[in-house]
């Protein structure tokens, strides 16, 4: 995929190589994925669909809200993995951080083989997860959660680092030369959204404030962006954590009478479109469909082969990556079949 490369990664901290390196090894996982036939050396594979392995009982479980289109393409990726490696798979979700808990102790007494979880608000999670290790079960990461899988004790994280996903955002932004940044948070407290605004901050040169609006009612949310906007006419670009919010940023800057751009965190094929249209500037594409199958074939690797990826010990990373007006041709026709 011709993805332009975050500035930032080329070589300016340690960690920036790292992430180049564990970019890499995600291709390369996610190219031995797609196999479903022979090998080259001769070797038969089962067909998809057909593991040839006992059929595993796996909850995926994440803080996701009713109807987010983010979170389909999730599933569709779970899915994916779910059909190739013989797995009955469930999907719950709560955005409540104690309702979310409550479905992990659910899937821990239907005795299942596997746990994926999202860890958007950690600390309560923490006993929950524990509950599952104390069966026996694997629990496995994805999304939400970065600096808190290992402390938490999961086997395995997949997903972007968000610290990193913001920190080029900000390096983005001063190429485009703008000066007051509005970073809209629709979950107060959900470390993901907290860590890409601070990320956005912290490699920014110009002013950064954030904004906290009512993800559960995105028209009093785009109603409190075009305030914002109106109220101060020195804010000049708007970031959202969501390809929803940032449509709906669109219109309300719009209304607002403001000439702020649009740039923001996740990709659907609307977004895609409105990237094509010129209305949002730029996203960053963290793989959604990607972080839901490789969290639900680690499950089948590690209790059909006792596999772990990133040896159990670094994150298996699925972004950032720009999507850009320059680029998005090479991304449209795969965000039309949902899987980007």
């Amino acid at each position: 995929m011709n993805m332009t490369a975050p500035r930032h990664l080329s070589g300016r901290s340690a960690r920036g190589a790292a992430l180049v390196s564990a970019l890499a090894a995600v291709c390369l996982l996610a190219a031995g994925c797609s196999l479903s036939g022979g090998s080259e050396s001769g070797n038969d594979a089962a067909p998809a669909g057909q593991a040839g392995t006992p059929r595993l009982k796996v909850a995926l479980i994440t803080h996701s809200a009713p109807g987010d289109v983010f979170w389909e393409l999730v599933q569709k990726g779970a899915q994916a993995a779910a059909a190739k490696d013989n797995i009955d798979l469930t999907y719950t979700n709560d955005p409540d951080a104690a309702g979310q808990a409550d479905l992990v102790r659910d899937a821990v007494a239907n005795q299942v083989d596997g746990i994926a979880v999202t860890l958007a608000k950690p600390d309560a999670m923490k006993s929950a997860v524990a509950q599952a290790e104390a069966a026996g079960i694997p629990v496995v990461g994805l999304n939400s959660g970065i600096d808190a899988w290992q402390s938490a004790g999961l086997l395995e994280y997949f997903g972007q680092d968000e610290s990193v996903a913001g920190q080029a955002v900000g390096d983005k932004l001063d190429d485009y030369k703008v000066k007051h940044v509005l970073c809209v948070i629709h979950e107060q407290g959900n470390v993901a959204l907290e860590a890409r605004c601070a990320g956005v901050k912290k490699t920014f040169g110009g002013e950064t404030e954030n904004l906290y609006v009512n993800g559960a009612d995105p028209d009093v949310a785009a109603e409190a962006i075009a305030a914002r906007v109106q109220q101060d006419p020195s804010i000049d670009e708007v970031v959202t954590n969501t390809a929803s919010f940032a449509l709906a940023a669109v219109q309300s800057v719009k209304e607002a009478g403001s000439k702020a751009g649009i740039a923001t965190f996740d990709v659907n094929a609307d977004l895609v479109k409105a990237v094509q249209q010129g209305t949002v500037q730029f996203a960053v594409d963290q793989q959604p469909y990607l972080q839901g199958y490789l969290a639900v074939d680690s499950v089948w690797l590690y209790k059909t082969n006792g596999n772990l990826s990133g040896g159990g010990e670094a994150p298996v990373l699925t972004g950032p990556a720009f999507v850009t007006k320059e680029n998005v041709a090479a991304v449209a026709g795969f965000a039309a079949k949902g899987t980007r």
